[in-house]
């Protein structure tokens, strides 16, 4: 008996006919609307004749394109999605450019350790995809990029040949770290927004370290602690820490709301804020500016970040490709829950 050979992917073809992975599916899907040189077509069309390419059944009803609807699919659960204070607002700028070019936006919470992207890809009711939040270990994700299906990632996966629409997460943590340094402090605790396997997460752990090494602080392991989205994750979080490191003066949180259930801890140590330990926040939901004390913070636009992905996902159904990753400054925001180093 032979050797049995892999089933050849869009990634094959488009390797073979050196064009990208949507090129692929847009020429061998017949896609409505889209200009594809002749050439350009030919190569495509040899290339998956001479590999025994076959587009996927979820990949071909996609890419009919007869819905009008995009969707944007929140990989958290649903309990996770109802504690988003900025959901609103991103929600509002996808929406606008949506709208704009005659389309409708339909949401998705999709949990990683449950949701799965078939469903809306194989009702056809929706054209294409913003995937918010991305994580490094969702293998159904590269499958659809590769199989050319028209996506835009909120967030990031930089060995993903996708486009991308981010704000710095990793610049914005480092300044809010290093907003602390100079007030002083130099036990700076780190409680992160999310577990590691999301890469905001992750980059902007990557942030804080890159503040401490540039302030010749050492990494020190036992300051930091993941955060789950909520903010009792961020109050058990701040427990840990206090019961680990006492001494500790300052902490960086990686999202506002986690932020909020730190400060209860603090509270109910009887550690004030600002003047025991400062505290920095990620997001600038609109409570920060309300809370007890009002929150000091990293501002992320979070409409502008909507429209942007909103407007990318309507340039690639419109067939105008390339895989950019387009990157949104954030903003530190100073208000009174830091404070010099007593």
């Amino acid at each position: 008996m032979g050797v049995r050979r892999p089933r050849a992917t869009s990634a094959d073809v488009a390797a073979r006919a050196g064009v990208s992975r949507t090129t692929v599916s847009f020429v061998l899907n017949d896609r409505a609307g889209v200009t594809i040189p002749d050439e350009t077509r030919r190569r495509v069309e040899e290339a998956a004749l001479e590999l025994g390419y076959q587009p996927h059944g979820a990949a071909r009803a996609l890419a009919g394109g007869a819905s009008h609807t995009i969707g944007l699919v929140l990989r958290q659960s649903p309990e996770q999605v109802s504690v988003d204070a900025l959901l609103a607002e991103t929600l509002w700028g996808i929406g606008s450019e949506a709208h704009e070019g005659g389309y409708r936006v339909l949401v998705e919470p999709l949990s990683p350790d449950s949701g799965r992207y078939s469903d809306l890809v194989r009702s056809q009711r929706v054209d294409g995809l913003i995937v918010s939040g991305p994580r490094t270990d969702d293998a159904e994700l590269v499958a659809l990029v590769e199989d050319g299906f028209p996506i835009i990632l909120q967030g990031s996966l930089p060995e993903l040949s996708a486009p991308s629409v981010d704000v710095d997460n990793r610049a914005g943590a480092r300044t809010a770290v290093e907003h602390l340094v100079s007030l002083g402090h130099r036990q700076i605790a780190c409680i992160t927004n999310a577990p590691l396997a999301y890469t905001a997460a992750a980059d902007r752990l990557a942030g804080y370290r890159d503040a401490l090494e540039a302030a010749g602080l050492p990494f020190e392991p036992d300051l930091v602690v993941e955060g789950a989205f909520d903010a009792a994750s961020g109050c058990v979080a701040m427990q840990g820490l206090l019961s680990r490191v006492p001494g500790v003066t300052a902490v960086f949180v990686a999202s506002d709301i986690v932020a909020f259930g730190a400060l209860r801890a603090l509270r109910e140590a009887g550690r004030r804020v600002p003047a025991d330990v400062s505290v920095v926040g990620f997001d600038d939901i609109p409570l920060a500016r309300h809370f007890d004390p009002p929150l000091t913070t990293i501002r992320l636009p979070a409409r502008a970040l909507g429209a942007a992905a909103g407007r990318a996902l309507l340039e690639r159904l419109a067939g105008r490709l390339g895989n950019e990753r387009r990157l949104l400054p954030t903003e530190l925001v100073v208000r009174d829950s830091t404070a010099p180093r007593g």
